[in-house]
């Protein structure tokens, strides 16, 4: 049966700062996201489906971090937007509004991993760069526990959706695309 624990090991995510990307260990240590856990996953399992698939977690109890930039005449913001994995963000109408830009696109890469100090697979709110706006869905905030990432591809945490509410410059807002 899927939960939100899975078949992982979880530990105290404070005692496993090697599982984490510094930033993320950082944010862990300075009590971010109370009662964090972490887990080792295989690496190449790190995508959403392979991972609850392969570590027996429910999708309902999954959320995923992408990361956006937006854009309004020379100006540009960086955005993290967080969504349980059986939904999709509504980047274009939601997300573009609320951070009040006409354009809003997926962020490059190579550029959200310098920028971040996170793994692409493995970027989660926790630790993002100060200033980077913070959206989560109201579904994620209500979850309870949740599986994200740590920052690596190779490691998992397990928080409160509530507490990732609470990170800094944290928004909750109903970001999931509704059916027409």
């Amino acid at each position: 049966m899927s939960s939100a624990e899975g078949n992982l090991t979880w530990i105290p995510a404070a005692d496993a700062p090697e599982l984490l990307a510094p930033p993320v260990a950082a944010a862990i240590e300075a009590g971010h996201v109370p009662g964090a856990r972490a887990a080792r996953i295989d690496a190449a399992l790190a995508d959403t489906a392979a991972f609850c698939e392969r570590y027996e977690v429910s999708p309902e109890a999954s959320a995923n971090c992408v990361v956006v930039k937006g854009r309004r005449g020379e100006s540009e913001v960086d955005a993290a937007v967080m969504v349980l994995a059986t939904d999709r963000a509504d980047v274009n109408k939601v997300v573009r509004k609320h951070l009040g830009v006409r354009k809003v696109s997926f962020a490059d890469q190579a550029e959200t991993e310098a920028l971040t100090g996170m793994t692409s697979g493995g970027i989660t709110p926790v630790g993002l760069p100060r200033g980077w706006a913070l959206l989560v869905d109201r579904a994620v905030a209500e979850a309870g526990p949740v599986v994200i990432g740590a920052g690596e591809r190779g490691a998992k945490l397990l928080v409160d959706g509530a507490a990732l509410a609470q990170l800094p410059g944290a928004e909750v807002l109903d970001l999931r695309v509704r059916p027409s």
